[in-house]
């Protein structure tokens, strides 16, 4: 019923930037907290960013004051702007899910929803 899709990732140069977009389809009334995850080779799943539908965020310390993470509640889309990246900022980015209520039963499903992924490799 709800599916996300994530588009902006590539390939891009020490220094560079890039912005990621994220879009939920279903039949959504609302969605509570929003946010970007990534995972590298050999490593775990980590929290980028993420927004609640308040607009409070909150950062990976690794990326604070380099990523900006937005979000259009009327389109239920969610945006990262990753500028200044860097070699370890590759990986593969999903978007997040969570809270969400449909419509027009107001049920609350229990589980968070995930994208495909979008890799995003940096370097020269």
């Amino acid at each position: 019923q709800v599916q996300l899709a994530e588009s902006g990732g590539g390939l891009v140069q020490p220094g560079g930037s890039l912005r990621l977009s994220c879009v939920a389809s279903g039949s959504i009334l609302s969605i509570n907290v929003m946010g970007w995850y990534r995972a590298a080779p050999g490593k775990q799943r980590e929290l980028v960013a993420s927004i609640s539908s308040g607009g409070s965020t909150n950062y990976l310390d690794a990326v604070k004051g380099r990523f900006t993470i937005s979000r259009d509640n009327a389109k239920n889309t969610v945006y990262l702007q990753m500028n200044s990246l860097k070699p370890e900022d590759t990986a593969a980015y999903y978007c997040n899910a969570g809270g969400i209520v449909l419509w027009p039963s107001y049920r609350r499903p229990a589980t968070d929803y995930w994208g495909q992924g979008t890799q995003v490799t940096v370097s020269s």
